[in-house]
Order: structure tokens, then sequence, then C-alpha cells
């Protein structure tokens, strides 16, 4: 991560607030003065705004200090959205082996549909393939192991989960 000295502009935000308290009020309100690293995880449409206008004006440095800002925030959501789909996965995949009679389209969907979101998440940022998968997969499978036991009110007899059985293996009510 990179580290610097954040510095607080003003950000024109009149036609924001036009719009969320009208004109009248709206004149009223103070200029917000937010740090830039805030203001991405407070608002990243502001961000975008004061960076269009640091644009406008020349300050190529300002502007690539909110950008670098942005892409370190979606950097950031993209790796909690995939190790949420994967602790997701991994559950639903435990539930299914240690509870065989329980087994229901809601299952099916849920690895079908966390795997998808792992994809496209990884189709975002390359940086979350295998390698990235990996280096969470035993927090993950702790982690998912531990709803499990809480979901199903016994402690889950399985000990690991191999790659395939997560990734690959074949999850359906349907013998065809």
């Amino acid at each position: 991560m990179v580290h610097r000295q954040v510095q607080a502009y003003k950000i024109n935000n009149m036609m924001y607030l036009y719009a969320r308290f009208g004109k009248k009020q709206a004149k009223e309100l103070p200029i917000m003065t937010v740090p830039y690293d805030e203001l991405v995880f407070q608002s990243p449409y502001l961000a975008v705004v004061k960076a269009k206008q640091l644009l406008e004006e020349g300050k190529m440095k300002e502007v690539d200090n909110i950008l670098e800002s942005l892409a370190e925030s979606m950097g950031r959501s993209e790796k909690r959205a995939v190790i949420s789909q994967l602790n997701r996965l991994i559950l639903h995949i435990i539930k299914w082996k240690c509870q065989p009679e329980k087994r229901s389209a809601s299952w099916v969907i849920s690895i079908r549909s966390a795997r998808a979101e792992i994809t496209a998440s990884q189709e975002e940022m390359p940086s979350l393939y295998r390698d990235f998968l990996e280096s969470i997969w035993n927090k993950c499978f702790l982690s998912a192991k531990q709803d499990a036991r809480d979901e199903m009110g016994k402690k889950p007899d399985i000990i690991a989960l191999s790659w395939d059985e997560v990734f690959n293996e074949t999850y359906t009510l349907w013998d065809d």
C-alpha cells in the first residue's frame, strides 16, 4: 500500500447538494472538506466529480492521488467480495457432504452462483485468481466450517476440501 500524506481539499459539490437538498438549502450548506482517501470511501461518485474538476484545472498529481485511492478501494472491495463468496461456496459444500438428506435446489443454486461471482470478480481483477484463493483458503475453510456447525447444530466431520471439490465437482439433484 502506498503511504502518502493526504491533504484536505475543498470539494465543489454544489450539483450534488442541489439535487439532494434543493437550490435554496444547498446554498446555505458549507462546502465539504474531506481528505481524498476518506472521500473515496464516503462517496466514490463525489471523488470522481472532484477528479474531473482537478483534471480541468490541470492538477494532475491530485487527480492521480484520487484515482490511485479509488483503485485501491475497488481492489479491497473485490477481495472482500471474493472472500465472502468463497466462504458461502465452502459452507454449502460442507453442508452438502454432511447432510445429504437435506440437499436442496437452493444449495445447488448457492454453489453455482458463488462460483459465478468468484469468476466474475476474477475477470474484473486478474490478481484474484488461484494464488489469491490459495492464500485465503484455510481461513475461509475454517470460517465456513464454523458457520456450518452453527447451521447444522453439530460439528462437521470434514477435515478438508480439495480445489476440485470446491471448483470443479458437479453438485446437482438430478442424475442426468
